[in-house]
């Protein structure tokens, strides 16, 4: 997994404030990165899923995506770590 990759999608996550109840399409995690990194970004995000900071949750109109709020210390502390 990418730190650089993980640290971007939390941050984005996190800027636009898709915590717990407020989520997004998981299409949406790879946009603004550059073409060549959209598979990576998506194989860090399943990781990132994998390991509980992000929840997934299905719907009928697709997977949804947002932060864990249970986890929003950790969180924070990948998002500082240089």
């Amino acid at each position: 997994m990418s730190r650089d990759i993980a640290k971007k999608i939390l941050e984005k996550l996190l800027r636009h404030e898709y915590i717990g109840g407020r989520h997004t399409a998981f299409e949406n995690i790879s946009k603004g990165f550059p073409k060549h990194l959209v598979g990576e970004v998506r194989k860090t995000a399943k990781e990132l899923v994998k390991m509980n900071l992000i929840m997934q949750k299905i719907t009928s109109y697709g997977l949804q995506v947002s932060l864990n709020p249970r986890k929003m210390e950790q969180i924070e502390e990948i998002i500082r770590d240089p």
